[in-house]
């Protein structure tokens, strides 16, 4: 299962699927953490994907605060470039559907910035972070769509989720 809708030129899709093996993206999206290091969850997967060449690059580029966004090459994943944002932790981090807006807005002015015509997205924020799945669905394809009009050059958005449940919550919110 799979759904796609396109949204003032740009295709906007949603895949059940491993955020690390987006082969035909310019651009992954991290879920990180404040350090930018390996840890478990999607920043686990991507860092031990593109090898420890991506752990070298993030050092000088940490902390980064909740809702940042900072880019790096993508080393051994098959992609260009991964960007790299920390979401809230849901009841610590106010206000989370800000902090978590800017995460997905901050990401995508950096993408189209770097002329990055392909992203692809986890659930940020909805795994060890605590924030309620569907909550933080919303919030993130609403600021897709509101983020849309500003783009030169992105042209296809891409939520990889974990779960045929997540999925489908994502298709309903997209249709």
């Amino acid at each position: 299962m799979s759904g796609t809708k396109n949204y003032r030129g740009v295709s906007i899709q949603a895949i059940r699927g491993n955020i690390a093996d987006q082969p035909d993206m310019t651009a992954i999206v991290n879920a990180a953490n404040a350090s930018l290091s390996p840890g478990g969850g999607v920043a686990g997967a991507i860092h031990r994907a593109a090898g420890p060449g991506l752990e070298e690059e993030c050092r000088p580029l940490a902390p980064i605060r909740p809702g940042e966004a900072v880019i790096t090459s993508a080393h051994d994943l098959p992609n260009k470039y991964v960007i790299h944002c920390l979401g809230p932790v849901y009841g610590r981090d106010k206000p989370e559907d800000r902090l978590l807006a800017e995460c997905y807005r901050n990401a995508l002015l950096l993408a189209d910035k770097e002329g990055i015509d392909s992203i692809a997205f986890p659930a940020i924020s909805a795994g060890a972070f605590g924030y309620p799945l569907k909550k933080a669905l919303q919030v993130g394809l609403q600021t897709i769509r509101e983020s849309i009009p500003s783009f030169q050059n992105v042209k296809k958005i891409r939520m990889v989720l974990f779960s045929e449940s997540d999925l489908e919550a994502f298709i309903q919110l997209l249709d």
